[in-house]
């Protein structure tokens, strides 16, 4: 019990700790990128007096420490500051963007998962044979083709070539603002509504971007599947379960995936903060309006509150993932 209570508190004190070094890096971040946030804001041609003023205004003018003691009490308070390209609180700008994100990840690991384990699985039961090969190769492949060259040859593929795809965007344009918006995911909102076709358009535009990151990341989940079950099935349990005459069904799936699983957990939820923090190539190829996408932009036009903000809770979301994943773990094995 004393142990548990130590890990537990050892835990606890991790978050705050993890949570207070990532607003020092963004921080540091917005301090030594070469932009100034205050020609950012005033333009640079703004008069000299309006640029003095407009740092005097935002604090810059004070000692670093006394900045990032201010950045971090708006931190604390969800203050992320408002965004030079939009006008809106970064706050208002992330909760609008983000969805689209959650909705991209989510299907891709949906994908990722269904395809990838059982793969796996597959190569792991049938080793040194051509499954077990020809799954080795389509890992490494899927694993080493960069995401943004499969999303190109995707869309020249399947768009242009074959026409089979639709365009990139989040939805087509006979269907857009014709439904209300209530979660924000495009596919949930249209079936809430009703509006069939509405949902079959934005489902389609979904598959494909959604299927790029999800190749990119089966790949590599089929290989850790793979690794943890070839190490599950040389175990003496399964010997034993052999010569007791079990079916080789129930030694796979019901033994070794059983503890194959525990592992795998921690894999399936970094692989998915992962694709929450990496899509930006994809969105941005496939223009889908999504986090990374507003991440993108806001780059390139300077706008350091709404790049350090969406940095911020890129960084939060995947802190709390590990945590689940974490506390999963210790449920699913009580002898950790």
């Amino acid at each position: 019990m004393t142990s548990r209570l130590r890990a537990l508190a050892a835990t606890a004190a991790s978050v705050p700790i993890t949570l207070f070094g990532l607003a020092v890096v963004t921080f540091l971040i917005g301090r030594v990128v070469p932009i100034d946030p205050v020609l950012a804001i005033v333009g640079d041609r703004a008069p000299q007096d309006v640029v003095e003023r407009a740092r005097l205004e935002l604090g810059l003018d004070q000692p670093l420490l006394v900045q990032f003691w201010h950045y971090l009490g708006q931190i604390l308070s969800g203050d992320l500051g408002r965004s030079v390209m939009t006008a809106n609180p970064v706050t208002q700008d992330i909760a609008r963007y983000f969805p689209a994100t959650f909705e991209l990840a989510t299907a891709a690991i949906i994908l990722a998962v269904l395809i990838g384990v059982p793969l796996g699985v597959l190569a792991a039961t049938r080793q040194d044979s051509w499954i077990d090969q020809a799954v080795r190769l389509f890992c490494l492949a899927g694993h080493s083709v960069p995401v943004f060259v499969l999303a190109l040859l995707s869309l020249m593929v399947f768009y242009a070539t074959l026409h089979w795809a639709p365009g990139p965007g989040r939805q087509g344009i006979l269907f857009e603002d014709m439904v209300d918006i209530r979660t924000g995911l495009l596919t949930v909102d249209t079936a809430l509504a009703g509006d069939w076709p509405a949902f079959r358009d934005a489902l389609w535009h979904l598959a494909q971007p959604a299927g790029v990151l999800a190749l990119f990341s089966l790949a590599y989940i089929a290989r850790m599947t793979r690794a943890f079950m070839l190490a599950e099935l040389r175990q003496e349990y399964i010997t034993t379960a052999r010569a007791k005459g079990l079916s080789p069904l129930r030694i796979v799936w019901r033994h070794a995936f059983g503890n194959v699983l525990v592992p795998l957990v921690t894999v399936l939820f970094l692989t998915y903060a992962g694709l929450l923090e990496g899509a930006v190539l994809t969105e941005t190829i496939f223009a889908w309006p999504g986090l990374g996408q507003y991440l993108t932009v806001s780059l390139l036009n300077a706008d350091m509150n709404a790049v350090l903000g969406a940095t911020l809770v890129v960084g939060l979301i995947y802190v709390a993932l590990n945590l689940l994943a974490d506390f999963l773990y210790r449920v699913m094995d009580p002898r950790v």
